[in-house]
């Protein structure tokens, strides 16, 4: 297995232990685990189409909050995984302004 898979199955595993252990670290992991998935598993032909789906993730991930009994699991597993998606569009976002400021 790549570095960038790892690293991002180990985010996904964070994200979700996270939820449920109140660790004050565990944001830092998941934003250094989320620049490392930008950095090695998002190629330039790959940024926009993740860039809308990380967009669509950070608008949409409190909307299940409100459910019942499981909101709160579930909206603490999504702020989670922001963490980890919000540092690696930042990464790409940044790697594509440099590639459209060389043309």
């Amino acid at each position: 297995m790549k570095i960038g898979t790892l690293a991002f199955l180990a985010g996904l595993v964070i994200a979700v232990i996270g939820a449920f252990i109140n660790v004050e670290w565990f944001p830092w992991v998941l934003a250094a685990l989320g620049l490392i998935v930008g950095f090695l598993n998002i190629s330039s032909g790959e940024t926009r189409r993740f860039l809308i789906a990380a967009i669509a993730f950070m608008m949409s991930a409190y909307s299940l909050d409100s459910l019942p009994m499981v909101g709160q699991t579930i909206g603490d597993i999504m702020h989670n995984i922001g963490y980890f998606v919000g540092a690696a569009a930042l990464l790409v976002a940044i790697k594509a302004l440099f590639d459209l400021s060389k043309d």
